[in-house]
């Protein structure tokens, strides 16, 4: 991040804190498959349609899906499929965190049971 602006800074906090809610990701993930509207987002994500749209807002807002109205219905899609490369490296990361603190978790368990 070196070399970036204090504007530039902001705008990758507010990428990422776009990231921040788990309904938000959920979203994200039904967009890898095909575009959708937001009756078929909300029933993916057994959430309201308010909900979703309002969480569709955020991700517009932050440019990661783009909006495409058809008649009555606004579809959605994925911006930039990058987004993609970035969630699988940190969902990895967890993963293998997760991973570890089970191993030592079960590591002190077998500690306390000798």
């Amino acid at each position: 991040m070196e070399g970036l602006s204090e504007l530039a800074l902001e705008r990758v906090a507010q990428y990422f804190s776009a990231l921040s809610e788990p309904s938000r990701l959920k979203i994200l993930n039904f967009l890898r498959e095909r575009e959708k509207n937001v009756g078929e987002l909300a029933e993916e994500c057994a959430s309201s349609q308010a909900n979703v749209s309002r969480h569709l807002s955020t991700l517009a807002k932050h440019g990661l899906v783009t909006r495409e109205s058809r008649g009555t219905a606004v579809f959605y899609r994925i911006a930039d499929p990058a987004i993609y490369a970035l969630c699988d490296l940190v969902c990895r990361n967890v993963a293998e965190q997760l991973q570890q603190q089970a191993h030592l978790l079960d590591v002190i368990t077998i500690a306390r049971q000798t």
